[in-house]
Formats: structure tokens, C-alpha cells, sequence
């Protein structure tokens, strides 16, 4: 089994930018689809983006494509997502996710959880 743990969450005005990263504690990272989910207070934890095993394929959610990009460094154990052009609906605690399933990550049913990073967007 893998653990996670996201970091590089925090406060920004809209417009700007954060790279949140999520780094795996165990061995065989690149055996595991990689995701990245979040929740707003109140609201369901909503898909964001997916990657596979190698990074070969991307997924993203229609409200994120062309602004967060999703990326992998298995030699770090490490998965990254790319916030560019953040906007105040973006806030949200975010969340990564592994599972051995491609599919699994772009459906939400994924294995593994940390415990999520904040982003704030200010208007």
C-alpha cells in the first residue's frame, strides 16, 4: 500500500497561480493511476484531473481544461497539478487519489486517499 499527502495549498487572488504536489510514502508508485479531487464546503468532492501509470494519458474536467495541468514523476513518487488562471469557484480542500485502475480515478472509486491541501481564491 501507498500513503499521500498533498502539500502546496494556500491563499491567492484570482488570476494567479499554485502547484499543489502529492507525494506517495510507499514503493511501486508507477503501478498506480494518479487523481486529483476536490471539495467545497457543502458540496460534493468533484473530479478534477487523471493520469496514468506512465503519464502517458490525461483527464481533465471540462471547467479545468486549459488552465490545470496534471503530471507525474514516478522516480520522485510524486504526482503534481498545475493551477493556472485560478478563479474564486476554484476554492476548494484539495485531494489526491491512487488507484491501480486507470478508470477507477476518472469515476471517483479509487482506493487511496490523503487527506487534502486548501486553495483559497480571492476575488
Amino acid at each position: 500500500q501507498v500513503q499521500l499527502v498533498e502539500s502546496g495549498g494556500g491563499l491567492v487572488q484570482a488570476g494567479g497561480s499554485l502547484r499543489l504536489s502529492c507525494v506517495a510514502s510507499g514503493r511501486l508508485f508507477s503501478v498506480y493511476a494518479m487523481g486529483w479531487f476536490r471539495q467545497a464546503p457543502g458540496k460534493e468532492r468533484d473530479f478534477v484531473a487523471a493520469i496514468s501509470q506512465m503519464g502517458i494519458t490525461s483527464n481533465y474536467t471540462d471547467s479545468v481544461k486549459g488552465r490545470f495541468t496534471i503530471s507525474r514523476d514516478n522516480a520522485k513518487r510524486t504526482v503534481y497539478l498545475q493551477l493556472n488562471r485560478l478563479k474564486p469557484e476554484d476554492t476548494a480542500v484539495c485531494s489526491c487519489g491512487a488507484d491501480p485502475k486507470h478508470s477507477n480515478i476518472i469515476r471517483g472509486d479509487v482506493g487511496l486517499w490523503g487527506q487534502g491541501t486548501l486553495v483559497t481564491v480571492s476575488s
